[in-house]
């Protein structure tokens, strides 16, 4: 009987003692190597295999390739066709995944064969997948070090330098490329810091912070950290944050500026959430509106009946809006009832409809009211001031027990309908001269949300009169970018708005429409506006209006308060320009003629 060994072509020698069974040690071997092998014939048959083929891939003498591993018949084929190895192809045999090399068996150029090895790769995926993994993290972590808006020193277990990032060199004036590779005591002997907080940590083992003067004047606040060793117990790592602190005298003040940066925080999630919603109109840069604001996101996530109070023009419709859209109801209806805009006698059936035959005029089929078209949203009452006091009868009975009827009716419907109720009256004055029910006040008035007048939302001034001169601008098609003028920005700025945003977006309506040239002109406010802000200048600032001052000292006077405020608050000269609607090389020359720090 042949064997397989002689049939391929392979005959086993023996030393000449032939003490040796090659052929036996060949089989050994070849059960003995990690990787699976298996030689198929001509006709594609398996002539041999070891366990592992055996085992995990069912391969055994006679087996049929192309049932077997049928995805490999092509290369097979390709193999035996070209005379050349393929490598790496990749199968997955259930949970198993095999790289396999493909090589043809030749004897002087004649195919005898075709040889398969299989290398078991699952392992090896699984670790380059965790390294990929690192390897992100590690680019991630990179990103963070170099986008910090704090300064970080990374240092060793021995107090060399490891790393720097663009925000300590910019602080510090220290370049990476100066100190990567020096320990920190020879940082300190050549000058470049007078004291340490890594050598601190290091001595000590704890988080230390220190204060810090720079070579440039500026005062620095560090913290060390130190990262231990899991095993060892030693410190392998310590990590630097600085901050710049030069215009803080004290900790309190540092605490203060932390509390800065987390209203920044929220201020930013804020406007994060009103741009994700269709109302970008809304702009909140005073403290006082931002907090209602916040709390408007917040009474979205509940039930309960809100009554807006505010004056006329601050926006009231917006805020309802904005409540509904992160409401569990923001896919169902808004429906808006403005009280005092329809005549008494209709109320009731604007709110709770009618059937056929109501009243004189009344449709044959009847007409659901507000309610109705409310039910499962939200029903938005402006004006509830307005509301007469039969018709409040009828909106507490509701808010009770959630029924309504329609007028001539005889029969209730429930419904889902959550209420917000807005005002500019005072409901409380109101209720004592009898023409508001004090039960109702006290169902509306769960959850009070008092909207600030314009007066009182200074830093949103600018912001407001940006947007909406932008605004008008695409309006009404102005070929040049309309800008405010300094002086038209002073008295705009003085002025109180009594009518609050509504008249703030009319007045920049009127400018953008009587501008020319892409400038409004201080001839072009109102008379109104220019009036009411002579009287506040001559009450509030009579320094400003001293004698012997010119129309033009006035103004710098006023351009200077403007531009120093402006200034203090946003920082830097292009956000500065960007509110104010000046170029930044403007800004830079008036901060230089006012000697105003920038």
């Amino acid at each position: 009987m042949v064997s397989e060994h002689t049939r391929l072509g392979w005959v086993p020698s023996r030393d000449e003692k032939g003490s040796i069974d090659w052929e036996n040690f060949g089989s050994a071997f070849l059960h003995a190597t990690s990787d699976g092998i298996a030689v198929f014939d001509t006709t594609y048959q398996a002539v041999l295999s070891n366990d592992l083929c055996r085992k995990a891939l069912g391969i055994y003498p006679g087996t049929p390739l192309l049932s077997t591993l049928p995805e490999l018949s092509d290369k097979a084929r390709t193999v035996a066709r070209t005379k050349r190895p393929v490598h790496e192809v990749v199968i997955k045999q259930e949970e198993t995944r095999f790289s396999v090399a493909v090589h043809p068996v030749l004897r002087n150029q004649e195919l005898l064969g075709i040889l398969f090895i299989f290398r078991e790769v699952t392992n090896i995926d699984a670790v380059t997948i965790k390294m990929e993994y690192y390897q992100q993290l590690s680019d991630e972590l990179d990103s963070l070090i170099e986008s910090s808006n704090d300064g970080l020193w990374i240092c060793d277990g021995n107090g060399d330098v490891m790393r720097l990032n663009p925000a300590s060199e910019r602080l510090s004036g220290i370049k990476a490329v100066d100190v990567i590779g020096k320990n920190m005591k020879d940082i300190v002997a050549e000058g470049y810091v007078n004291k340490s907080v890594t050598l601190e940590v290091l001595k000590t083992g704890k988080r230390i912070s220190i204060f810090q003067k720079t070579r440039s004047g500026k005062s620095l606040f560090l913290t060390g950290s130190p990262i231990f060793d899991s095993e060892t117990g030693q410190i392998r790592r310590v990590v630097v944050n600085e901050r710049d602190i030069t215009e803080l005298t004290t900790l309190q003040g540092e605490l203060e500026k932390q509390e800065a940066l987390n209203y920044q925080y929220k201020r930013d999630l804020l406007e994060m959430q009103i741009e994700k919603t269709d109302f970008k109109q809304i702009i909140a840069k005073s403290e006082n509106y931002v907090t209602t604001l916040q709390k408007a996101v917040k009474l979205g996530s509940v039930d309960s009946t809100v009554l807006i109070l505010g004056e006329s023009g601050t926006g009231k419709s917006i805020l309802a809006n904005l409540i509904h859209k992160y409401s569990a109801r923001a896919d169902e209806a808004l429906i808006k009832l403005n009280c005092g805009a329809i005549p008494e006698s209709l109320v009731e059936s604007e709110l709770f409809g009618y059937e056929k035959g109501a009243f004189t005029g009344a449709q044959k089929s009847g007409k659901p009211g507000k309610f109705e078209m409310a039910d499962k949203g939200t029903l938005f009452l402006d004006e509830i001031g307005e509301l007469p006091l039969s018709s409040q009868v009828k909106l507490l009975g509701f808010l009770e027990d959630g029924k309504v009827c329609r007028v001539g009716g005889t029969v209730s419907k429930t419904l889902d309908v959550r209420i917000i109720a807005a005002t500019n009256q005072d409901l409380k004055t109101m209720i004592r001269n009898n023409t508001f029910r004090r039960d109702l006040y006290y169902r509306l008035n769960v959850v009070p949300l008092v909207i600030p007048p314009l007066r009182e939302r200074e830093d949103c001034i600018l912001s407001l009169l940006s947007h909406y001169v932008e605004q008008f601008s695409l309006k009404y098609k102005k070929k040049k970018e309309v800008t405010l003028l300094p002086e038209v920005v002073d008295v705009l700025l003085l002025y109180s708005y009594p009518g609050n945003v509504r008249e703030l977006i009319n007045i920049c309506e009127r400018l953008v429409v009587l501008s020319s040239n892409g400038t409004m002109a201080y001839n072009d406010l109102p008379a109104s506006v220019l009036s009411k802000v002579g009287e506040s200048r001559s009450e509030s600032q009579p320094h400003l209006l001293g004698k012997g001052l010119t129309l033009q000292e006035m103004i710098e006077r006023l351009e200077k308060k403007v531009l120093e405020k402006t200034m203090k608050k946003y920082r830097t000269q292009d956000r500065t320009a960007k509110v104010l609607g000046l170029n930044q090389s403007t800004v830079a020359r008036k901060l230089k003629k006012y000697a105003i720090d920038s």
